[in-house]
C-alpha cells in the first residue's frame, strides 16, 4: 500500500514539479551517480578500486521521441567507448522504453528499440564487456523477453531481469534459467490480477525464483538487499563466479564491501543522468525511510 501510494503520487505533475524544484543535489546523489558521464565514470572507477562490479544505468524511460532515443543509444555507446580498462569490471542497464519501444507503432513499427539495443550490445563487445536488458511495468514483459531472445542470438551473454512480485516469474525463471538472469523483487505498482501485493507474498516468489535460479546451469545475479535472501543465495553452495549479487547505489553500502570483501562478486547498480526522477521517485516508493530523508532535506532547505 506504501509503494503504490507513492507511486501513484510521484506521477502527479505538481509532485514531480515540487521533488525536481526542491530536492537538493545531495539527496539526489545518494541514489544517483551524478548527471553527466565524466561522473558516472568517476564513481565507477572509485567502486572498482574498492573491489566491487558495476553495471552502469543512462537515465531515461518512457521516451516517446525518436530523435531522443537515439540520443539515449548514443549515450549508452559514448560509455562504453571511454569504458576502457574499466570495461572488464562495468556492464550496462539498458532499459527499452529509453531506446523507443514505447513509441506508438505508427511511429516505430517495432524494431527501433531492438535496433538501438543491437547497437548497444555490439558497442558493449567492442569494449569487452555486456548488456543487461532492464525490465519495466507487467504489460512489457512479453515485448522484453522477445528482444533479449533475439539479441541473444549474436550476443548470447545479454542479461534479463525478472521481478518476483509478478505472478508470472517463476515460470519465466525455468525457461530462462540457462542465461544471465537478475532477479529482483520489483518496484512498480502493479494489479493483483498479475502481481502480489503483501510483501510475504513477493518475498516467498522471490525465495522460489531463486532456487529454480540457482539450481539451473546459467548465471544468476541475485539483485536484493534483504539479508534473507542473501543468506539463501550463499547457502545454496555454488562455486565462486558462477553467481553475483546485485545491490543499488547508495543503499548498504558496507554490505556490499563486506560481500566483496568476502570473495563474492558484487555489482552495484549506478545510474547516471539528468532524468533521474522516475528512478529517484522508485527509491522513494520502496522504503519510508528513503522518503524520510527527503521530506528532511526539504525541511532542512526551507528552514
Amino acid at each position: 500500500m506504501y509503494s503504490s501510494t507513492v507511486l501513484a503520487l510521484s506521477r502527479r505533475p505538481l509532485v514531480r514539479r515540487l521533488v525536481t524544484a526542491s530536492a537538493t543535489r545531495g539527496v539526489v546523489d545518494r541514489f544517483v551517480a551524478g548527471s553527466t558521464l565524466d561522473d558516472a565514470l568517476a564513481v565507477t572507477a572509485d567502486l572498482v578500486a574498492d573491489g566491487r562490479l558495476v553495471t552502469l544505468d543512462h537515465l531515461g524511460e518512457h521516451t516517446t521521441d525518436a530523435a531522443q532515443a537515439a540520443a539515449n543509444r548514443d549515450a549508452y555507446i559514448a560509455l562504453l567507448d571511454r569504458l576502457g580498462p574499466l570495461g572488464e569490471y562495468a556492464e550496462v542497464s539498458v532499459k527499452l522504453s529509453a531506446l523507443g519501444a514505447a513509441l506508438p507503432r505508427s511511429t516505430a513499427p517495432g524494431t527501433l528499440a531492438l535496433d538501438n539495443a543491437a547497437a548497444i550490445c555490439a558497442a558493449a563487445a567492442r569494449a569487452g564487456t555486456t548488456v543487461t536488458v532492464d525490465m519495466e511495468d507487467s504489460a512489457t514483459v512479453d515485448a522484453t523477453l522477445e528482444i533479449v531472445g533475439k539479441l541473444r542470438v549474436d550476443h548470447p551473454s545479454v542479461g534479463a531481469v525478472l521481478q518476483s512480485a509478478l505472478r508470472r516469474t517463476e515460470a519465466d525463471c525455468r525457461d530462462l534459467a540457462g542465461g544471465r538472469v537478475r532477479l529482483v523483487k520489483g518496484a512498480y505498482a502493479e494489479p493483483p490480477s498479475v502481481a502480489y501485493r503483501s510483501r510475504s507474498e513477493v518475498d516467498a516468489s522471490y525465495e522460489r525464483c531463486l532456487d529454480v535460479l540457482l539450481a539451473g546451469d546459467g548465471y544468476p545475479m541475485i539483485g536484493t538487499h534483504d539479508p534473507r535472501m542473501i543468506d539463501r543465495g550463499l547457502a545454496a553452495g555454488r562455486p565462486a563466479g558462477t553467481f553475483e549479487f546485485q545491490m543499488l547505489y547508495g543503499v548498504r553500502a558496507d554490505e556490499q564491501r563486506r560481500l566483496a570483501a568476502a570473495g563474492h562478486r558484487m555489482r552495484v547498480y549506478v545510474p547516471y543522468g539528468a532524468d533521474w526522477y522516475g528512478y529517484f521517485a522508485r527509491r522513494l516508493a520502496e522504503r519510508p525511510a528513503n522518503l524520510g530523508f527527503l521530506l528532511r532535506s526539504l525541511v532542512m532547505r526551507s528552514s
